[in-house]
């Protein structure tokens, strides 16, 4: 998910001290709150309370993505304890703002471990925002899960690494690239495509890369390139450019505040080849940005479908339109809920709240089944699970089908 910028890895233990001074004063972080029960002082594991932090994007850019994670998040909590909770102790849920920027989620982060004393934390949903806690997870012995961040490099540095108490629930972002390639020669049939990216973000790019050389290796051919930058709104020029190389398919990896913009403007340029993009266009307010006509003819790969007959799945639906005035859960929604379940899980498997214990839990999963599918993880703390590709039918999104990996 969204990078608000290209982030440094936080080696320096002097960014990490002054932040910390800055938090325990009562600065940054934002607000936050609990869901769950339980008492909202002492620490981790006081009492009959577990604390599991969420550093979250509730407002700014795309608090659409942290708010949807929350609410899922809410719903696991509440079956969770209505069923007597983790070894009979309560999970209280303590959420932060991370305001969707780089600097709060690293605020947050430290506000959580120090503060509130968290045994474990749902990262947050974006793959920037995830990486500038990463090193507050690892120095403070507190295990972060992402539900949503897919950029390879939460988990795994440069020099392949592994990083030791990070965790992600989703697929990462070169799987996407790959089925959606997969989805374009294989369903659509497509031989001619264009690639139209963020260049700002790694998420993009890392999406574009895997997506150009599978199509590539599928014997399609990549007739033009073209970039654009967060916050653009005028993309007019660089569809022209691509309209000119006749694509029978257009990949847009991007996030729906740009690609609702993009697919509006294509179709008004008599653009009408199939458009692809990947779970950052997962929103309601795409459909709000580009018009639910604009969008017929378009596809993204996805975590979920509530569409999807599966009784798990079914199941989880029901219950969350009962608690969220029959709204359906999208697949934040269902990210959010099952980062709780495989949390809960581990700690339950580990029998402790000890942050090294848990983490040791989180990476012997196995064949754990939650909504957005059933899962091991790999020795990159990257779970090994299906993927679902979604259409857009009169603005609504429609099942496709599954992709094993």
């Amino acid at each position: 998910m969204r990078e608000n910028k290209k982030l440094k890895k936080f080696g320096s233990l002097l960014v990490a001290s002054s932040l910390l001074a800055g938090v325990l004063a009562g600065c940054g972080g934002g607000d936050s709150s609990s869901s769950g029960g339980g008492s909202s002082s002492g620490g981790g594991s006081d009492g009959d309370t577990i604390k599991i932090g969420a550093n979250l994007e509730l407002s700014g850019n795309v608090a659409s993505y942290g708010s949807s994670i929350g609410v899922g998040a809410d719903l696991a909590v509440k079956e969770i304890n209505d069923k007597g909770g983790i070894d009979g102790k309560k999970i209280e849920l303590v959420k932060v703002d991370n305001k969707s920027e780089n600097s709060e989620s690293t605020a947050a982060a430290l506000k959580l471990a120090t503060q509130d004393k968290v045994v474990a934390m749902l990262a947050p949903a974006t793959s920037g925002n995830t990486v500038a806690t990463v090193q507050i997870a690892n120095s403070n012995k507190i295990p972060i899960v992402t539900g949503s961040g897919t950029a390879p490099n939460i988990t795994v540095n440069d020099d392949d690494s592994v990083n030791e108490y990070a965790f992600r629930t989703c697929f990462i972002d070169p799987f996407q690239g790959i089925v959606a390639a997969n989805f374009a020669s294989g369903e659509l049939k497509a031989k001619n495509v264009a690639i139209f990216a963020d260049n700002a973000s790694d998420y993009a790019k890392g999406l574009a890369k895997s997506f150009k050389d599978t199509i590539t290796k599928n014997g399609g051919k990549v007739v033009k390139e073209e970039a654009y930058v967060a916050k653009d709104t005028d993309f007019r020029t660089q569809l022209t450019n691509i309209k000119a190389a006749k694509p029978d398919f257009i990949f847009i990896p991007g996030y729906y505040e740009e690609v609702g913009l993009i697919v509006k403007q294509a179709r008004e340029m008599g653009i009408d080849v199939p458009l692809m993009g990947a779970d950052g266009w997962d929103s309601p307010t795409l459909v709000e940005l580009a018009g639910a006509k604009a969008l017929n003819n378009t596809y993204i790969t996805n975590h979920y479908s509530a569409e999807d007959p599966d009784q798990k799945i079914q199941d989880f639906v029901k219950a969350f339109k009962a608690a969220n005035s029959d709204k359906a859960p999208d697949a934040f929604n269902a990210l959010g809920y099952d980062t709780i379940y495989y949390i809960a899980d581990a700690i339950k498997r580990a029998g402790s709240t000890d942050g090294e214990a848990i983490k040791t839990a989180l990476a012997d999963t196995k064949d754990l089944s939650l909504v957005t599918g059933t899962f091991s993880v790999d020795e990159n703390h990257n779970p090994i699970k299906t993927a679902t590709v979604l259409e857009f039918k009169d603005g609504k999104q429609v099942f496709n089908s599954k992709v094993n990996p």
